[in-house]
């Protein structure tokens, strides 16, 4: 589909449509939609969707899984919304100061009929950077309807390592 296509203008014929609307479809909004979920997927293409700019490690569902961090005196807690996946699709892993999440959701149903999905299928990878001072031994996993919450205790250093700064005027 070219650019002249998306413009009604030049009909010679009142029943001729532009492609966009010729393709079976009855509401313009939804052939619109779709295609310029195309134009975009086809520009980034050519990009390394890899890269942290993207939040995340794969080409779709940028920043999937979801997280909420929290950080207090004694643990950090890190919370992931993973809906569809049980915590045998999930992988944990601490590595070097950094908490990798990683897992697959997979497609319940082969269906070839269907036309739009904003459901997300495959291979996920979420790096979230946590520190070095965490008791790597005493970190502890938990999986409740579909979601993962992860608690990684504080080293004592790091917990007298806190500096109150006082902010003046």
């Amino acid at each position: 589909m070219s650019v002249r296509d998306l413009i009604p203008w030049g009909r010679s014929n009142g029943d001729q449509l532009p492609a966009l609307f010729r393709d079976g479809d009855r509401d313009p909004f939804l052939s619109l939609h779709r295609e310029v979920n195309k134009l975009f997927d086809d520009a980034f293409r050519g990009f390394d969707t890899r890269s942290p700019a993207f939040g995340r490690l794969g080409a779709s569902g940028a920043g999937w899984p979801s997280v909420e961090i929290s950080d207090n005196d004694k643990e950090i807690k890190v919370t992931a919304e993973v809906p569809g996946l049980s915590e045998k699709d999930v992988e944990v892993f601490l590595s070097e100061g950094v908490l990798t999440l990683k897992g697959e959701k997979h497609s319940e149903t082969e269906d070839r009929e269907r036309q739009f999905s904003e459901r997300f299928y495959g291979q996920f990878e979420r790096r979230i950077p946590v520190g070095l001072e965490v008791e790597e031994d005493k970190v502890s996993a938990r999986f409740k309807n579909g979601v993962l919450t992860i608690t990684l205790p504080k080293t004592a250093k790091a917990q007298t390592q806190v500096k109150r700064i006082e902010v003046k005027s």
